[in-house]
């Protein structure tokens, strides 16, 4: 991608190119004093059910990754919003992943590169991981059970996963079991009375994943 547009230096919205076409994404800054040497790609829920990159959990947890200092970007999958493309149940959603993150990673070289998403956007950023050089996973509500995850490994590398405890979409035992067999264990957060979308617990959630990432933190861009 010679023609890819260069890193943001404010937020707002951009444009990348992706395999299907044309990526609709929007980069989060965190202010300037703030910045570490970190950059992250965050990805939405299902599609076909109206998931897309303004989802209340994916702009949660960009917040969350701003406050913490690290630049961020969510862009919406083929078929979505301005993403060129039709919806390819995974497949072609874990391509638009490696190429927003292959951007992302040549054009801040020397970052640490994080990753997260959200239900089906979990699911996808899972699959690309191994792929990836991750070095923090975030993961929210995985959707365990709905999805296939035979074949695809934990990262290798720290991941939080945080699941509420009266989830009405995945069944909240489900992930913890499958928690519970990672061989590479995540840090598991346990939200009391927190549904799938975490009505009213946006701000619980923004915390929980500020608290559980691992430390240290990227060094301060201005130290490094």
């Amino acid at each position: 991608m010679s023609d890819a547009p260069d890193f943001p230096t404010v937020s707002g919205p951009i444009e990348l190119a992706g395999p299907a076409g044309r990526i609709e994404a929007y980069c989060e800054l965190p202010r300037p004093e703030d910045a570490r040497r970190a950059v992250a790609v965050v990805c939405h829920p299902h599609p076909p059910d109206g998931g897309t990159m303004d989802n209340k959990v994916v702009t949660t947890i960009t917040r969350a990754l701003s406050e913490l200092g690290i630049a961020s970007l969510r862009f919406n999958f083929r078929g979505v919003g301005a993403s060129e493309g039709e919806y390819d149940a995974g497949r072609g959603e874990t391509l638009d992943l490696l190429a927003v993150a292959q951007w992302a990673i040549a054009r801040c070289p020397g970052d640490a590169f994080w990753l997260g998403g959200f239900s089906f956007g979990a699911w996808v950023a899972l699959r690309a991981a191994r792929q990836l050089p991750v070095k923090q996973m975030v993961c929210i509500a995985p959707p365990v059970g709905f999805r296939d995850f035979t074949g695809v490994p934990p990262p290798p590398c720290p991941w939080l996963v945080v699941q509420g405890e009266a989830d009405d979409v995945v069944d909240p035992q489900a992930v913890f079991d499958w928690v519970a067999a990672a061989e590479n264990p995540p840090t598991l957060v346990r939200m009391q009375e927190a549904g799938h979308f975490f009505h009213r617990r946006l701000v619980d959630l923004r915390g929980a994943i500020r608290n559980g990432v691992a430390k240290p933190l990227p060094p301060l861009r201005r130290q490094a």
